[in-house]
């Protein structure tokens, strides 16, 4: 019988919004003064709302799972399913409002970048302390720093004090004392997100040779689905702080999908958060879907006006747009090139793709603004990943095909039709 590493049953967790306790001494007392004089919290970020007193949130309902010896589970979900409270409650940083969570085993966990530092003390000094913690004796901990150094990359600057390292350094090193020194189960939460690829692969065959070599138990949370595939043998969907599914990984990233996307006629852009790898030369601001609904007779057009504004003349760039499977695999692209625009207007252009080699089944297009240069690179000016959700469907068969292999071929489709008003 496999040996149970982790036994959560019906683990609730209920946070008070509003409350005292949630910021600093500070922040408190600048809130409460606001209060008495009947003004608008001064610590509030912009755009939140004013909880009423004694407002509650449940951040976990019910949630029950057991993990086995060796497994390495995923644990998935939206910004605010859960995940990282979770994995809070596992670490005992925090106490559960209700339900137990039974371990079987000494646990290293790394929840957000720096996590277990001390900021002044050297890099060496924090792969004691962290050993310390583990119960591990100076002598354990001495064999194993060879290791630990080697895989981390930062020898050179092992005796500096970790406050002048970078968050890349942070976590190369944090990573490297956690698969290192001795425990049974691995926490990682999205941290892996700020080392360099090259890094992250390493970090990734490391988890998988640790478990499957030495039996470690591995709990992995990343936005990231292709590394869920690499190193997951299963995985937890959490929605709204409820388990909605448990078990395989293809199948459960498409659940994840299903779940974080809503088939609308609508999106709007314009507030979205966009990151460092765009320029926001050209900003798309919303799309709306021109089809009847979200569902398309095989063979037939998806169309769909885009409405975007450029922050900067350009003569020539691009859409792509790329349709993904709800497992996350890109299957076809298509592009519209050659389009130009000035800067400070606004532009409404209807779009129209050919679906004829797309197979009936659910997808997410990703739209990408790119601008070729002359060595054959291209500037990214803006991306919106999950920019519509839409089915194809066959009336001639009776069910919708189902992607459920990550092994299917990327098909370069037809040059999407581009229009300044909707064609007759």
């Amino acid at each position: 019988m496999d040996k149970i590493m982790l036994k959560i049953e019906n683990v609730s967790k209920k946070y008070r919004l509003g409350q005292i306790g949630g910021t600093t001494l500070r922040d408190e007392l600048q809130r409460f003064f606001a209060r008495v004089r009947h003004k608008e919290d001064p610590t509030k970020k912009i755009g939140t709302k004013d909880y009423n007193k004694g407002e509650t949130f449940m951040a976990l309902d019910g949630v029950s799972f057991t993990v086995k010896k060796g497994e390495r589970v995923g644990i998935i979900g939206h910004n605010g399913a859960g995940k990282s409270t979770l994995l809070k409650l596992i670490s005992r940083v925090t106490a559960p409002t209700g339900g137990k969570i039974m371990m079987n085993g000494r646990v290293a966990s790394m929840l957000e970048v720096g996590t277990g530092f001390h900021p002044e003390l050297t890099g060496r000094e924090n792969v004691y302390m962290n050993g310390a913690i583990l119960g591990m004796t100076k002598k354990e901990i001495d064999e194993k720093m060879e290791d630990i150094i080697e895989f981390s990359e930062v020898r050179q600057f092992i005796d500096t004090p970790v406050k002048r390292y970078s968050s890349g350094m942070y976590v190369k090193l944090a990573f490297s004392v956690a698969a290192h020194l001795d425990s049974e189960i691995m926490i990682m939460d999205e941290v892996l997100a700020v080392g360099d690829a090259q890094f992250q692969k390493k970090c990734l065959d490391k988890m998988s040779a640790v478990s499957m070599e030495e039996g470690r138990t591995i709990l992995y949370v990343s936005h990231n689905m292709n590394t869920i595939r690499q190193l997951c043998n299963r995985v937890v969907v959490l929605e709204r702080g409820k388990v909605v599914f448990n078990g395989d990984v293809e199948q459960g990233i498409s659940v994840y999908m299903r779940c974080a996307i809503q088939k609308n006629k609508y999106y709007d852009f314009g507030t979205l958060a966009r990151d460092s790898s765009v320029t926001g030369d050209i900003k798309v601001l919303s799309l709306a879907l021109q089809n009847e609904e979200n569902s398309v007779q095989f063979g037939s057009k998806l169309e769909f006006c885009l409405e975007y504004e450029a922050n900067k003349e350009l003569s020539h760039f691009a859409f792509r747009f790329n349709f993904l499977t709800f497992g996350g695999t890109t299957i076809a692209t298509s592009h519209a090139d050659n389009l130009s625009c000035e800067k400070g207007k606004k532009y409404k252009k209807y779009f129209s793709i050919d679906t004829t080699h797309l197979a009936p089944a659910d997808y997410i297009m990703k739209i990408i603004v790119f601008e070729p240069t002359a060595v054959g690179s291209q500037i990214r000016h803006d991306r919106v990943n999950e920019a519509l959700c839409f089915d194809i469907y066959n009336r001639d068969q009776l069910y919708n095909f189902t992607w459920d292999t990550k092994f299917w071929g990327h098909y370069v489709m037809d040059d999407a039709k581009v229009s300044d008003s909707i064609e007759p």
